[in-house]
């Protein structure tokens, strides 16, 4: 299992583009690896020949550097292949390991005698010296509750693998133990956890057990802002659509000058350091079928409002698709995250760390507001509500404060940022 990214600890197999006994050039790709934040496609860096598949399509939690096929060059004898694939994939060998060459037919596991084997420390999990299964096999089987030593394992030499826990029925309960009961798969449905939903549980948990959030929230007259869109898309016509822009671009191209403002706020904890960034590399939240992913626009600062759309409808939909590369998700110096399409008022959003601030951006809504020079008395405007959440050991509450006043002021006088 190769490392597609400097954090990635394991990895799945998505698909493989290539079959067993088929040959591979330099640049083919062979498979699609499924990390913790996309999935990505995998390429040949030699001539050869993909002997034998150790980890199948669908494959999950495989460590990195773990075996996962037998490659080898034109002119190799592949009859050996099925055997060194089911020796890479076995677990560390006991202490009775039995030699190379094939086992005898009759021969049967080390007696209970022998040496001590190390023991699973799940005592829910049967791990007797009689009882051969997979790391995999054993976590669902103790998820799930499985005995093992029901399960009839079609591995090598017997081994219980993957497939046979979840193949496993157990046996219906009598009506004597559970009279009122129900069957449980009409109640519920377990759905796997994606690697890209793992990380966003850890990772999360992480920030808000460990950073001092503290939040922020004002707003915003968007008129001006809604105005300015509308001429401009009106410009285009039907012209060209996908160049339209929304109120996001809006929004991010305010955050960037925003920060450059307040530098503070563009900032991260590093433990014995704080290191303020100098462009704006910003995060957009982006809801995908496996879970959020946050896909990032680089500087900004520097672009106008037509390449920051475009930029961000590009990343968005390779998010969904599951195909942003390591740098296109990896680092980020400020998140925003928009409910405002789903008609969300306010909401306050958990930090990405090592960042230091993230806006959650609600919806805009038609408000009434005093106006003494009306002859009512009020008028109607749009409003947006923002809430800023911040890391309170990198960017004090002053700071904050000048942070969201310099956002609010770019947004409510929009031409400040296309002069």
């Amino acid at each position: 299992m190769p490392a597609m990214s400097p954090t990635m600890t394991e990895g799945g197999i998505a698909s493989w583009k290539k079959s067993e006994g088929e040959t591979f050039s330099v640049g083919d790709v062979l498979l699609e690896i499924e990390t913790d934040k996309a999935s990505i496609d995998v390429e040949a860096q030699d001539d050869g020949i993909l002997a034998k598949i150790i980890a199948p399509d669908g494959s999950k939690n495989i460590v990195v550097g773990a075996p996962i096929a037998i490659l080898a060059e034109e002119g190799d004898d592949l009859s050996a292949a099925a055997q060194m694939a089911a020796e890479a994939s076995s677990p560390p060998p006991p202490a009775q390991q039995q030699p190379p060459e094939p086992a005898p037919p009759a021969q049967s596991p080390p007696p209970p005698a022998s040496a001590p084997q190390p023991q699973d420390t799940k005592p829910a999990i049967p791990t007797g010296d009689r009882i051969f299964a997979s790391p995999i096999a054993k976590k669902i089987a103790l998820e799930k509750g499985i005995p093992l030593a029901k399960i009839k394992g079609t591995g090598p030499d017997g081994r219980i693998i993957r497939d046979d826990v979840e193949r496993y029925q157990s046996p219906a309960p009598t009506p004597s133990a559970l009279p009122d009961a129900t069957p449980a798969s009409s109640d519920y449905i377990d759905i796997p956890v994606s690697n890209i939903r793992k990380v966003i549980g850890m990772r999360l948990t992480q920030s808000k057990q460990e950073l001092p959030h503290y939040y922020l929230t004002v707003e915003i007259n968007m008129d001006k802002v809604l105005k300015l869109r509308e001429v401009f898309n009106k410009t285009l016509g039907d012209k060209d659509k996908a160049a339209k822009l929304s109120v996001n671009d809006f929004i991010l191209k305010a955050v960037a000058c925003a920060l450059k403002d307040v530098p503070e706020a563009n900032s991260a904890w590093l433990g014995d350091i704080i290191r303020q960034y100098k462009n704006a590399d910003i995060s957009v939240a982006v809801a995908t079928p496996t879970g959020l992913i946050t896909p990032i626009v680089k500087d900004v600062g520097s672009k106008g409002l037509t390449a920051i759309s475009a930029e961000t409808k590009a990343l968005a939909k390779k998010a969904r698709d599951g195909k942003l590369a390591p740098q296109e998700y990896q680092g980020g110096t400020f998140t925003v995250s928009n409910l405002g399409m789903f008609d969300i008022d306010h909401f306050t959003a958990i930090i990405n760390p090592p960042q230091s601030c993230i806006l959650a951006v609600g919806t805009t809504k038609p408000t009434l507001v005093p106006a003494p020079e009306e002859e009512r008395g009020f008028k109607t405007v749009n409003v947006m509500n923002v809430t800023l959440s911040s890391d309170h050991r990198t960017v004090d509450g002053a700071v904050g404060a000048r942070w969201l006043s310099a956002f609010k002021s770019y947004l409510e006088n929009p031409l400040t940022f296309m002069l």
